[in-house]
C-alpha cells in the first residue's frame, strides 16, 4: 500500500509537472503586448540544430491557379491549434499531433445575391475569448463579416449578431453598403469586446476606417472612433476641405493593433487617407491618418496620438501593430511602445503620455509639386534614435554591383531620369522613386522584442519602386463600350494591373482571363474583390459590363452604346498612378544592390544596431557565397532559449538565427514559403515551432500546410 501511494504521488506529480510546462500562444503575437515572445528554453541554442517536423497538417484547399495564401499566425489554446486555410476556413486541430477536430466554412450556407460576401480576403490572424467556463469563441473576419464561431465544436453562435456575424459595412456614420471593406488582421480583445480595424479599399472611392469594437456576447457595436474627424471633434481642423469627412477613405487599421491590458489602453496605427498618391482632395495634414492612437479599450475615448507622416502621397502606412516594451531610459525602467514603419524608422514612444524617448524633429523635406491641387507638407517627422534598420535613399553608387556592365547602364539611364533627391521626393510624372518601397522597411508581419535584453527584432525589405503619375481620362458625354471599357480601366484597374494588363508589382497578369472566366463569373469578380483585389460594387453595372466587355474582347458588346453616367466630381481624380512598378533589372534582379531584406536586432537601450545580417537567398548568388537577401514577408519570434525564428522569404526556408549576434544555427526547405510569423508553445512538456506554409506571393507557389518542429524523443 505505501508504495502505491508513492507511484501514485509520482504520476499525479508528472502529470502536474506537465500541465504546468505548457505554454500557450493564446493571442495573435502571442500576447496583447504583441512582442513575439516565447518564455521557453527547451529548444536553445545548443539544440536547435536537431529540430525536425513533427506534424503536418493540410487545409486541402490551396489554389495554385490564384496563387492562394496563408499568412496566418496560428492560436494555441489549451491543447487545440486554431488557424485558417487559404479558403478562409476556420479549423481547430490536436496541437500535439495536427489531427483535425472540426472545420468552420464561412461560404457553406451563402446568400448567392450578396456578393459582397464572397469577398476572399487574407487573413493575418483570429481572436479568442472565454468566459473561463465553456463559453468559448473564435472571431475573425471571412469576407465583409465578423464571425463568431464556438470554439468546442466549430459550430456558429447565432446569438452574435445578425445569425452569428456582423456586417461590417453597417456602423461606419454614412452609406458604404457598395464599397469595399474587410479584414485582414485580428481584432483585439478586451473583456466582452473585441475591438477591430479594417481593409478599405485604397482609391478614391473607399470607405472611412472608422475604428469600433463590438460585444463578443451580442455583436453590438460598442463604441466607435472617427479616425477622419468629424465637425466638432478633435483632428477635423487639420482637413482643410471641412467636408472631406464625408466623402473620404482610408486611415484606416489594417495592420492590427497592441493592449496594455492593466492600463486599459490599446494602441492602434492608421494608414493613409485614400487616394493614396494624391491629396488635392484632401490636403492638410490628415489626422487621424498615418498615425499611432492610444484610446481608452473600454470606451474608444481619445488620449494621445503621434502622426508618423504628414499628408501621406506615398503608401507609407503603419505597417503593424506596435510592440509594447519595457526598456531602460535615463536610467530607469520606462514604459514604452516601439514603432516600426515603412520607413525604415522606429518610433518609440512613453506609453501613457506619447511623447518620444528620443527626439523626434520636425525637418524639411521637397514640397514642390507639378500636380494641379496638390499642397504638400513642407516638413516630416524624423527620430534621432533608434537608427535606422533600412536604406532610404536610392544613390548611383547603390545601383546592383551584381549585374553586368551593360544591364548597370540601363538601369543607371533609368535612375538618372527618376526623381530621387529626397526619401520625401514627390510623386511626379517622370516617374519618383519610392524607397525602401511601397512593401519597404517593416512590413505586417510584426517585430519581435525580447524583454531580456531589451532588442527589437525587425524584417526588413529594401526594395526601390518608381511611382509615376498621369493624367485621369475624363468620361465624355457618349462613348461606345469599348471606349467606356478602356477609360474605366485606366481609372480602376491600371494602377495594378498596368497599362499592358500584364501586372504590376505583386499584381496578377491579366493574359489568362479569358480563359478562366466566363462574362458571368468575371462581374462576379469584380463586384466581390479577391484577396488585394478590392470590389467595384460601387460602380454601375453598365460600367462593369464594359470593362468585362474590355478583358474578354467581347467585342458584340464592345459595339453597344454606352450610356453618359453620372460623375461624382469630388472622387474624380485628375491624375493617378501607372502601377506599382518595382525597379528591376531586365533579368528581374532589384535594380539596388544587395541587401534586399535584412533582419535586425535593434537596441532600444541605447538606439543602436546591435546586428545586421541578410534575410533569404538567391542560389544563383549563394553558389557563389553572395546572400543577398530577398524580399520577405511575416515576421520573427524571439524564446527564452536565445533563438529568434522566421521564415517570411522567397526561398521557402524557416531559419533559426542566435539572438545574440544573428548567427544561422539551423535552416529547414519548407513545402511552399511561410509568408507567416511562427507561433512557438509547449504542449506536456514538449516545445512547438509551427507555421502556416501557404505561398502564393511574389510568384511563388502556394501551400495548404501547417508544419510543426520539435527536437526528436
Amino acid at each position: 500500500m505505501h508504495y502505491r501511494l508513492i507511484l501514485f504521488l509520482i504520476i499525479l506529480f508528472s502529470c502536474t509537472n506537465k500541465k504546468s510546462d505548457n505554454q500557450q500562444w493564446p493571442v495573435s503575437g502571442g500576447s496583447h503586448a504583441n512582442i513575439r515572445y516565447a518564455g521557453i528554453s527547451q529548444i536553445n541554442t545548443t539544440n536547435v540544430h536537431l529540430l525536425t517536423p513533427a506534424w503536418e497538417f493540410h487545409t486541402g484547399d490551396a489554389d495554385t491557379v490564384n496563387h492562394s495564401q496563408i499568412q496566418c499566425n496560428p492560436l494555441v489554446i489549451d491543447g487545440m491549434l486554431y488557424g485558417t486555410t487559404p479558403e478562409m476556413k476556420l479549423f481547430a486541430i490536436d496541437a500535439a499531433t495536427g489531427k483535425q477536430q472540426w472545420i468552420f466554412n464561412p461560404f457553406d450556407s451563402v446568400d448567392v445575391g450578396n456578393v459582397s460576401f464572397f469577398i476572399m480576403n487574407n487573413c493575418r490572424g483570429i481572436s479568442y475569448w472565454t468566459d473561463g467556463a465553456n463559453d468559448k469563441r473564435i472571431l475573425y473576419t471571412a469576407g465583409s463579416y465578423l464571425h463568431c464561431i464556438n470554439a468546442n465544436d466549430g459550430t456558429i453562435m447565432k446569438s452574435f449578431g445578425d445569425n452569428g456575424k456582423v456586417d461590417l459595412h453597417a456602423g461606419l456614420g454614412r452609406d458604404v453598403s457598395l464599397l469595399f471593406i474587410t479584414a485582414t488582421s485580428p481584432g483585439t480583445v478586451y473583456k466582452d469586446l473585441i475591438i477591430l480595424g479594417s481593409r478599405v479599399d485604397e482609391g478614391p472611392a473607399a470607405a472611412p476606417g472608422h475604428i469600433r469594437a463590438f460585444n463578443v456576447k451580442t455583436g453590438k457595436q460598442e463604441w466607435i472612433f472617427h479616425t477622419i474627424p468629424e465637425p466638432g471633434e478633435p483632428g477635423h481642423e487639420t482637413w482643410d476641405n471641412p467636408n472631406a469627412y464625408q466623402k473620404i477613405g482610408g486611415a484606416n487599421n489594417w495592420s492590427g493593433m497592441s493592449l496594455d491590458e492593466a492600463r486599459g489602453i490599446v494602441y492602434v496605427p492608421t494608414g493613409s487617407a485614400s487616394f493614396d498618391f494624391y491629396g488635392g482632395r484632401r490636403t492638410g495634414n490628415n489626422l487621424y491618418a498615418d498615425c499611432l492612437l492610444a484610446l481608452e479599450a473600454a470606451t474608444g475615448k481619445y488620449i494621445w496620438h503621434f502622426q508618423n507622416i504628414h499628408h501621406d502621397v506615398w503608401d507609407r502606412d503603419l505597417p503593424t501593430a506596435p510592440a509594447l516594451v519595457t526598456v531602460m531610459h535615463d536610467g530607469k525602467k520606462t514604459d514604452a511602445v516601439a514603432q516600426p514603419t515603412k520607413t525604415g524608422f522606429v518610433y518609440l514612444l512613453d506609453r501613457v503620455s506619447g511623447k518620444p524617448l528620443f527626439p523626434v524633429e520636425e525637418k524639411a523635406v521637397p514640397f514642390d509639386t507639378e500636380l494641379k491641387g496638390e499642397k504638400l507638407s513642407q516638413t516630416q517627422p524624423v527620430p534621432t534614435l533608434p537608427k535606422p534598420f533600412a536604406r532610404q535613399v536610392f544613390t548611383e553608387a547603390d545601383i546592383n554591383n551584381l549585374l553586368p556592365d551593360s544591364s548597370r547602364e540601363e538601369i543607371r539611364k533609368r535612375w538618372m531620369g527618376y526623381r530621387k533627391d529626397h526619401m520625401f521626393a514627390p510623386p511626379s510624372k517622370q516617374g519618383t522613386i519610392v524607397f525602401p518601397g511601397f512593401d519597404g522597411g517593416a512590413e505586417w508581419g510584426g517585430p519581435a522584442f525580447d524583454p531580456e535584453s531589451g532588442l527589437l527584432y525587425v524584417n526588413a525589405n529594401e526594395m526601390p519602386w518608381v511611382l509615376t503619375m498621369v493624367d485621369k481620362p475624363l468620361a465624355p458625354k457618349k462613348e461606345n463600350y469599348l471606349e467606356a471599357g478602356n477609360r474605366i480601366y485606366q481609372q480602376q484597374c491600371l494602377a495594378c494591373h498596368g497599362s499592358d494588363k500584364k501586372g504590376t508589382g505583386n499584381y496578377p497578369s491579366l493574359d489568362s482571363v479569358k480563359i478562366k472566366y466566363t462574362p458571368s463569373t468575371l462581374l462576379t469578380l469584380i463586384n466581390s474583390g479577391r484577396r488585394m483585389m478590392p470590389s467595384f460594387r460601387h460602380l454601375s453595372d453598365e460600367v462593369k459590363n464594359a470593362v468585362a466587355a474590355v478583358l474578354l474582347d467581347d467585342k458584340t458588346s464592345a459595339k453597344k452604346l454606352f450610356p453618359p453616367q453620372p460623375v461624382d466630381t469630388f472622387l474624380q481624380l485628375p491624375y493617378g498612378i501607372t502601377g506599382y512598378n518595382k525597379f528591376l533589372s531586365k533579368e528581374g534582379y532589384p535594380a539596388i544592390s544587395p541587401p534586399w531584406g535584412t533582419l535586425n536586432a535593434i537596441d532600444l537601450n541605447t538606439g543602436d544596431i546591435a546586428w545586421k545580417i541578410p534575410l533569404g537567398e538567391y542560389p544563383e548568388f549563394s553558389k557563389k557565397g553572395i546572400i543577398t537577401g530577398t524580399e520577405n514577408y511575416g515576421g520573427p519570434v524571439v524564446t527564452a532559449g536565445g533563438i529568434v525564428f522566421i521564415a517570411a522569404t522567397r526561398d521557402s526556408k524557416i531559419r533559426a538565427f542566435d539572438k545574440k549576434n544573428g548567427k544561422l544555427l539551423w535552416e529547414y526547405m519548407l513545402p511552399a514559403p511561410g509568408f507567416a510569423t511562427p507561433a512557438v508553445y509547449s504542449l506536456n512538456g514538449k516545445q512547438y515551432l509551427v507555421i502556416a506554409c501557404g505561398g502564393g506571393k511574389l510568384g511563388t507557389k502556394s501551400g495548404d500546410s501547417y508544419i510543426a518542429f520539435s527536437l526528436p524523443e
